[in-house]
Order: C-alpha cells, then sequence, then structure tokens
C-alpha cells in the first residue's frame, strides 16, 4: 500500500494491507488495522479463545499490527479498541472480508484468493460502451425467492446461481443488479446502512459462493451490477462509528454527521476515508468481477447533505472524480451508474472534459413524470400531456438509464400495475403493457424491479419472497409473457439501443395531440427504423394517421392489446390500411403498436 496516497485519498488497494492476511502456509495471520487515536489495542477471538494479544504501532504510530499462530482461515476475531480515556470496544475489522452471521458482530478470517475463476474470455470481449443493449433485472438477494417461509430463510449464492441464472435467461435480461451485498446487520435497511465494506454478507454464503455466482453469470454472458454506498454507514458502535474512540470515518457534529436516514455521513474530507472506499469499490470490481457499481444517492455527494441549497460538495465532488476515474483506469470496461435525483450537469461526462465520469445516470425525472402520468385521470393526461414529451428536451444532456426500481414499490407507493389508474382490474394491466412499451422504445439503458415483470400487485416486502403465485391467474401470466416477448424485442432490434445517445436515433412524429392523449415517434438505428405509436387516453381513436417518412411504409411487429398479453384483440385481426407514406389505422384506448418504417 502506498501510505502517502492513502493518507491523501489516492490509494484503490488499502484492502492488501489492512484486514486479516494468511500468511503462505495458512497458519498464521497478519492483522493490521488504521487507528491513529487508540490508546491501546488487540486482537480477540477463537484462536485466543478470546483473549487480548496486544498490537504494536507500525509504520508512523497511526496502523497497528500483530501476527498470530493459528489464526486460521474461518475463525472469527474482532479488534478490542481502548479509547484515550480507557474504556474499550471490541470492533468488527473495516477490512474484514468475511463476517458472522447477523446478530453476531466478529469478522471472519478469508482468504483473498482461494476461488479460480472460468471467466477470461468473458472479461476479454466485455466492454461498457453504450451503443450495446442493457436491459437490468433488480433484485432483493433474500427475496426474489425463498426456500420456505422464515423471514431469515434465505438460498445462498450457489442456489441463487442455479435458480436465477435460468430465469435471466429465459426472460431476456442481460444484466442482474443486486441491492447492497457488502455485510449489514438490520434486515430492513436492505443493506443501505453497512458496517462490512470488504464482507459479502453472509447472508447467503462465503465470498467464494458469491464469486461462484458470478462467475457462473459470466459463463452465460450475464452482467452483474453490485448497489455500492459510498454516502452513509450504520451506526451501530461495533462497527465504524467512532473507530478509535474518536470520529475517523464520520463527521464529529451531527449537523453534517447524520443524515435523512438516521446513518452517519462518510467525512469525505479524510484522504484516508476517500482511500477507504476507493479501495471498497475497487475489491468488488477486481476481487469479485463484478461488472459494475450503481453508486447510491449521488446527489448527497454532490451537496451537502443532498441539498442543492446548502452548497457543493467540493471535496466529496473531488472524491466522485477520483474515483471513477481510478476505477476506469484500473478495469475499462466496468460500468458506473449514478443514481442521482439532483439537476447537477455532467454526472455521465468524462472527468478530464469536467464532469464526474459516470457511464449512466438513472432518469428519476423521467421516473417520477411518467409514473405520475400514469395515476393521472385520463381526462387529466390532456393537460399534463408534456409531462410525457419534457424527458426528451433534456435527455441528451447525460446518458441516461430508465429505471422502475425497488424504491418505486415501497413505503406506501404501490406496485407498478396498481400505480395504474382507476379501480379496472384489466385496465390496470391494458396501461401497463402501454407504459412498459412507452419505456422500452423510450432512448436509455432499462432497468426493471423484480416482480414487475409478474404484474406483482402488493408491495415490496423484503421478509417474504415474491407472489409467484399469481402465475396461476391468467391475466399475470398473459403480462409475464408479454414482458418476455418485450425483452426480445428490445434485443432483437437495434434500433431500441443502438442510437440512444444520438439525436439522429430519435425523431417525433406526433408530440402535439394533447386531445387524444396520443404520442408516435421514430427510434433508428443503421439499417433500421421502428415507429412507436402510444395512445394513453380512454377512448379509442378509429381512424388514427400519420405521415410517414417519403417513400416509406410501416409493418405492424407488435401490439400491446394483442388478446394472447391479455388483452382484446386476435393478433390476426389487426389491420393497417397503408399508403405511401401514410399511415391509417384504429388505436384502441391504453394502448401502444411498433411498426417496421422500410
Amino acid at each position: 500500500m502506498d501510505f502517502y496516497g492513502f493518507y491523501t485519498g489516492q490509494e484503490f488497494t488499502a484492502y492488501s494491507y489492512l484486514g486479516a492476511h494468511l500468511g503462505d502456509e495458512g497458519t498464521v495471520t497478519v492483522f493490521r488495522t488504521f487507528a491513529p487515536n487508540a490508546m491501546n489495542v488487540s486482537v480477540i477471538g477463537e484462536f485466543n479463545h478470546w483473549q487480548e494479544t496486544p498490537m504494536q504501532k507500525a509504520y508512523d504510530g497511526n496502523f497497528w499490527e500483530c501476527s498470530i499462530e493459528n489464526a486460521r482461515e474461518g475463525m472469527m476475531y474482532k479488534y478490542r479498541i481502548y479509547s484515550k480515556n480507557g474504556t474499550y470496544i471490541d470492533h468488527c475489522d473495516p477490512y474484514g472480508f468475511y463476517a458472522e452471521l447477523r446478530p453476531g458482530t466478529a469478522s471472519i478470517i478469508y482468504g483473498l484468493s482461494n476461488y479460480e475463476f472460468q471467466d477470461a474470455a468473458y472479461l476479454k470481449r466485455r466492454k461498457s460502451g453504450r451503443n450495446i443493449p442493457m436491459n437490468i433485472y433488480e433484485i432483493h438477494a433474500g427475496s426474489w425467492k425463498k426456500p420456505s417461509e422464515p423471514e431469515d430463510s434465505w438460498y445462498s449464492y450457489r442456489e441463487l446461481a442455479d435458480l436465477l441464472i435460468p430465469y435471466l435467461l429465459q426472460n431476456h435480461y442481460n444484466f442482474v443488479e443486486i441491492m447492497p451485498l457488502s455485510e449489514y446487520p438490520c434486515d430492513e435497511s436492505w443493506g443501505y446502512q453497512g458496517t462490512g465494506f470488504f464482507s459479502p454478507t453472509s447472508r447467503y454464503g462465503t465470498p467464494d459462493d458469491l464469486r461462484y455466482f458470478i462467475d457462473r453469470c459470466h459463463g452465460e454472458n450475464i452482467g452483474v451490477i453490485m448497489d455500492f454506498v459510498p454516502v452513509h454507514f450504520a451506526v451501530n458502535d461495533y462497527a465504524l462509528w467512532k473507530y478509535d474512540g474518536t470520529s475517523i470515518y464520520e463527521y464529529p457534529h451531527n449537523d453534517v454527521g447524520v443524515n435523512e436516514w438516521g446513518s452517519c455521513n462518510f467525512m469525505h474530507s479524510r484522504g484516508e476515508v476517500r482511500s477507504f472506499l476507493q479501495s471498497s469499490a475497487y475489491y468488488w470490481l477486481k476481487e469479485f468481477h463484478f461488472d459494475g457499481l450503481r453508486v447510491d444517492a449521488v446527489s448527497n455527494l454532490i451537496y451537502w447533505q443532498g441539498k442543492p441549497e446548502r452548497g457543493e460538495n467540493q471535496l466529496t465532488l473531488q472524491f466522485i472524480r477520483t474515483l471513477n476515474k481510478g476505477l476506469k483506469e484500473r478495469i475499462p470496461s466496468v460500468v458506473l451508474i449514478a443514481e442521482d435525483s439532483s439537476t447537477y450537469n455532467g454526472v455521465t461526462r468524462s472527468v478530464e472534459a469536467g464532469g464526474l465520469g459516470f457511464d449512466y445516470k438513472w432518469d428519476l425525472g423521467w421516473m417520477n413524470d411518467t409514473l405520475s402520468y400514469m395515476q393521472a385521470p385520463p381526462q387529466e393526461r390532456k393537460e399534463k400531456y408534456h409531462k410525457l414529451t419534457f424527458s426528451m428536451d433534456y435527455f441528451y444532456n447525460e446518458a441516461y438509464l430508465l429505471p422502475l426500481s425497488h424504491d418505486e414499490v415501497v413505503h406506501g407507493k404501490a406496485s407498478i400495475v396498481q400505480k395504474m389508474n382507476g379501480a379496472d382490474y384489466l385496465l390496470k394491466f391494458a396501461q401497463a403493457r402501454l407504459l412498459y412499451m412507452y419505456m422500452f422504445a423510450h432512448p436509455g439503458k432499462k432497468l426493471n424491479f423484480m416482480g414487475n415483470e409478474i404484474g406483482h400487485m402488493r408491495e415490496w416486502d423484503e421478509k417474504r419472497e415474491m407472489d409467484w403465485n399469481l402465475l396461476q391467474y391468467p391475466q399475470h401470466d398473459a403480462f409475464f409473457h408479454f414482458m418476455r416477448q418485450l425483452n426480445e424485442f428490445y434485443f432483437a432490434n437495434p434500433a431500441f439501443y443502438e442510437m440512444d445517445y444520438d439525436r439522429d436515433g430519435f425523431q417525433w412524429v406526433d408530440c402535439q395531440n394533447a386531445k387524444n392523449a396520443i404520442y408516435a415517434f421514430l427510434r433508428k438505428a443503421k439499417g433500421q427504423t421502428i415507429l412507436g405509436v402510444f395512445h394513453f387516453g380512454d377512448e379509442d381513436i378509429p381512424e388514427y394517421e400519420l405521415t410517414l417518412p417519403e417513400g416509406k411504409e410501416a409493418r405492424l411487429l407488435l401490439c400491446s392489446n394483442w388478446d394472447c398479453f391479455g388483452g382484446t384483440e386476435a393478433k390476426e385481426e389487426i389491420t393497417c390500411p397503408i399508403e405511401k407514406s401514410r399511415l391509417k389505422i384504429a388505436v384502441n384506448r391504453f394502448s401502444a403498436l411498433y411498426f417496421s418504417v422500410e
């Protein structure tokens, strides 16, 4: 480890020095921790019957280390850290590579190089260019499916590989994004209140089990994105909070030290903290072969407490730029995604060009406007018509990704299908199909949370698996097959992804039809043009006419109202009178159509 780089916030491999490292023979473990203000530090663990083995000051006196014989892989340990006032707290290792299952709080000795990956060919061809398709399935590993009813009954990482990978393949997802897997104490936090930034949660198995899961995904050309939380950490006193008796990871004052989630904000002004987080991010990408990171709550990094009125946090902005630039220099093919609700300019611009260096940014404006529009009664949609055109006014400012994530199906917000306006069950599904055809035609990569694809009716609950029994009901089964076919259509048609961020890849055909709440636009790629027509009104339009590009004709490819999807029209009964450069069609209420323009 470069100590100067560690102190100045430039280090990315601090975990190679700090933490518990097995010796060559596996019978001696070297323990190191950073506790500059501690009076004394000892190691306690299974290997010494939880009695203190003193650590000695190392390097410049801010580090502590010791070597312990018979401290073997799989044994639990903690650091007993004495403050200047003589009191002590037993802490888990901030750089620990494995952790005891909650409610236990010990770290576990675990080697870094046990697992032999088989994904070299995959990594060689992996790329993060913006002209590739990305259809992301977001999951919570503990509640996608469960082996039995108890709340703390979970499938292991290895079992998930057997169950989830075939599901992803059958339903045409090429990325899976997993909610935070770094160790955390409280199930209800979903991993966003972390305690182990180098420890995969032991709820689902060992670190090598997680490596196996990722390796298996890569064997099927499925990318794996991890939710990464560099903004804040859990307040539990056994972890980072007042680690050496003082605030070395968090701010000492609550006005900036505690956030709206009740957790501690990282003090990014300290180089040691920036190096800790940068090393954590690199650790997941290098040691586990994750394909990317979705960085949580980026607006809280850009602005003090996430509030623009409090001003930009310049040192935190420096941290983001150093993090993203450093990760890209080390592993150019990884994908870096910002969950950012702010209007800060340049989030997906390169660091060299003055931006923050992310590859993509969640389009939370699109998400909020679209869902608000779908919740409105049809008669109000005429007044709110430009909620759906507004996204294209700003779309090319950043490289946006369209998310319908876990955040939209919890805390009283209702599931996606339940958000659709009205009480009529069938019309809710008709509107959901319309929503998704609009989403997949709109420029930007795609993300959907688990359960969206089966028309989940209740809000997500991390204690329960998804309601898979819904697929016994015809409307849900039809919707599930609609989503599968829509996903397949996305990959089969480059017009829907190849020129997402090129202005020539999108063209409005009808964006002034508020009276009928109807929209039409073209999506283009080299050698392909697709027309999308979207009717958000509640009255059928017997004759809707569009002008096509000169000399072109339209051929129907997909309709949300086909009866095979739970709609009302037989596939063979859809007719489209077409003249050269003119398209005349009947458009049903709450329906969408895709046409090939040739």
